[in-house]
């Protein structure tokens, strides 16, 4: 049992380790830069987004509905 047991804890350290290793080859930038790049899009595609420029009344699916009259 005990054996088992250790074999257990060494392949949940192997695992550990092979995952911090990966963490640590991950390339990094400043948040300062990530947040500079992420303003420089926003800008860039502001005139795009229907939440700052609105939804022509034609294109909106959740307008609501015109009423129908017969005379």
């Amino acid at each position: 049992m005990s054996n088992n047991n250790a074999n257990n804890n060494l392949i949940i350290a192997q695992r550990a380790v092979k995952q911090l290793r990966f963490e640590a080859s991950i390339r990094r930038i400043k948040v300062s830069q990530a947040a500079a790049d992420l303003k420089n899009f926003c800008m860039q595609n502001a005139s795009k987004d229907p939440l700052l420029m609105g939804v022509p009344s034609s294109d909106n699916p959740f307008r609501p509905p015109k009423s129908c009259s017969l005379f």
